[in-house]
Parts: C-alpha cells; sequence; structure tokens
C-alpha cells in the first residue's frame, strides 16, 4: 500500500498545502487502512456481507466501554432540559445528517415542543441532501452557527464528529463553552479535539473502516446508537415514558392514532371502547386519557395533575413531585 502520509508536493511552485494535515490523519484510528482487507473487492458478495456484519457487530462492544460517559450525559443533560433548556447537535456531514435526524425525531415520538431538539449540520439545510464538504472547515461558522442559536447554561450542545477533529464543530464547542453551555463530544477516536473541549467526551473507539476512511460505516453506526441513546434515555428521565412505553406520543397519523388507543388499553387494562371515549376527552393525548382512566378523574382535572407533577405519569399517579 502507499504511504498516505508522505510529504509529496502537490503545487508546482513546491508548496503543499496538506502537508500538515496528512500526518494528522494518518494517525486516526477512523483513517487507518485494515490490511486484512486488501483483496475485498475480488471476494465473492457473500463473503462480502459477512466480513461487513463482522465489523459492524464490533460497534455495541465499543460503546459499552464508554457507557458511564453516556449515562453522565444523559443525567446532566435531563437537569438542564427539566429547567426549560434544549438538546442541540452540531455536525457536518455524515455526523451532522445524524444529529437532525435524531433531533426531528425526538417532537412526534416523545411530545416535544419544537425547539427543544435541534439539529445544526454546517452548510446549512442543502447539506442533508447534497455533500456541502468545504462547510466542516471553519471554526467561524460553527461558532456563528452557536451565537444564531443564544445557547444559555441550560443548554446542551453535542459535537459530533468522527475524527474528532472537525473545524466547525470545534468552534462551536468553544463558543458554547464560552457561554456556559453544557458541552459532550461524540468521537470515534480517543484523546480527540473535541474530547479535550468539551465538559464529557464520549470516544467510542470502533477501528479502521470496512471501506477504509468511510466513517459513514462503523463510525456512523456508533453515532447513531450513542445518539438514540442520549435522547431516548432523555426523555425516559423527564417522564416522557411510562415504563418502556410510550406514553407522550403525539397522535398525528391513523398509525399513531391506533397506537394511542392500544397505550391506553395497555396501561390501564380498559377495553377499546373506553380507551377511545377518554382519548376523545383528552384531545388524543394517551398520557392524560390513562390518567383520567387509572385515577377516576375528568380530563381537566388530569392535566391539572400532569402540569402539577411537572407531566410525569407516575408521579401525577403517586401524588409524588418529580425528581
Amino acid at each position: 500500500m502507499p504511504d498516505l502520509n508522505r510529504d509529496d508536493t502537490i503545487h508546482t511552485d513546491g508548496s503543499d498545502e496538506f502537508a500538515s494535515l496528512r500526518p494528522e490523519l494518518g494517525e486516526l484510528t477512523t483513517e487507518a487502512v485494515d490490511s486484512s482487507m486488501d483483496d475485498l473487492d475480488l471476494r465473492p458478495t457473500l463473503d462480502l456481507v459477512m466480513a461487513m456484519n463482522r465489523q459492524d457487530a464490533l460497534v455495541p462492544a465499543a460503546i459499552a466501554l464508554v457507557a458511564p460517559a453516556i449515562a453522565d450525559a444523559v443525567d446532566r443533560i435531563a437537569e438542564r432540559m427539566l429547567r426549560g433548556g434544549r438538546l442541540i447537535y452540531v455536525g457536518a456531514g455524515t455526523s451532522g445528517r445524524l444529529g437532525v435526524l435524531d433531533a426531528s425525531e425526538v417532537p412526534p415520538t416523545f411530545g416535544v415542543g419544537s425547539g427543544r431538539v435541534i439539529g445544526v449540520i454546517a452548510g446549512g439545510d442543502g447539506a442533508l441532501t447534497a455533500a456541502i464538504e468545504a462547510a466542516e472547515d471553519s471554526a467561524d461558522q460553527g461558532r456563528a452557527a452557536v451565537v444564531t442559536l443564544g445557547v444559555g447554561a441550560d443548554d446542551t450542545v453535542v459535537g459530533i464528529a468522527a475524527s474528532g477533529r472537525t473545524p466547525f464543530v470545534i468552534g462551536a464547542l468553544h463558543q458554547a463553552a464560552e457561554a456556559g453551555t453544557l458541552t459532550i463530544a461524540l468521537a470515534c477516536n480517543a484523546g480527540s479535539a473535541i474530547g479535550e473541549i468539551a465538559d464529557i467526551p464520549i470516544e467510542v473507539v470502533v477501528g479502521p473502516e470496512f471501506i477504509a476512511g468511510s466513517t459513514r460505516l462503523k463510525a456512523g453506526t456508533a453515532q447513531k446508537l450513542v445518539l438514540n441513546m442520549l435522547s431516548t434515555l432523555t426523555m425516559v428521565r423527564l417522564g416522557k415514558t411510562y415504563g418502556n412505553v410510550m406514553i407522550d406520543a403525539q397522535a398525528t397519523n391513523e398509525k399513531l392514532h391506533v397506537r394511542a388507543q392500544r397505550t391506553v388499553m395497555t396501561v390501564t387494562g380498559c377495553e377499546l371502547a373506553e380507551a377511545t371515549s377518554a382519548l376523545e376527552q383528552a384531545g388524543g393525548s394517551a398520557k392524560v386519557a390513562t390518567l383520567m382512566i387509572l385515577a377516576g378523574i375528568d380530563a381537566n382535572e388530569a392535566k391539572r395533575r400532569l402540569a402539577s407533577h411537572g407531566g410525569v405519569l407516575r408521579s401525577a399517579l403517586q401524588g409524588d413531585k418529580p425528581s
């Protein structure tokens, strides 16, 4: 294999604008070349499928190694969101798209208000469907994105970068830190630049990619799984579930209307007719309908009790104040 770190000149004047970058990237495990895959393009397709599957199977074990950091992040995010703060993801390329994806799925899943979970991608919305690779190279643009959001002490900014060195993310984390915001770094290299900035570094080292440098593979899978944990478990801590039921899901289509009926029936043990009636009185809220049935109260009283208990159904049922 060629030496990818060699200092060849690339300009006719003998200068090389990438001379310092090549050695830096050469030290990243996400950029390393796995020599066991040298004959990859010659293998039968089934062998490729099995080899890729074996590589993907390494990801959960790598995440398990950083479970304490993830748990710490969840608790500190939830603490801030209880005070009205926001969860903000910042990334570029695949990392940015994964952040926007997670942010966009939280409101319908957990009934969270618009603007409570935000995804920021370098290059703006256009970068969601088309590669705008150079957008990641500006730390100033990362800072500007955070300034525009007006972050404060109750917010959390999660910088996502497989390499751990993306300038856009570095700038965003520096700006957030200066504003007193909780900062979290999600990288796939140990000792990452963003990890050094953040209050909580989450560094999931998944090793060289199946296709060298293609961090949408294992690194992307690791990022998606960790983001699932951060958002989902934060919502659990905020009382957006009852047990493992999505008690706060918004019934915005036919499937979700049926799910709301099933949710009420599952939690209360009632029949379909009672669940349907309660949901109608509750304005489609499975949480309100469930409290109505279990506590034997009307919709207005159920809403009042939930409001006085921070929206946490279990607390409203037990009469406890939310922790």
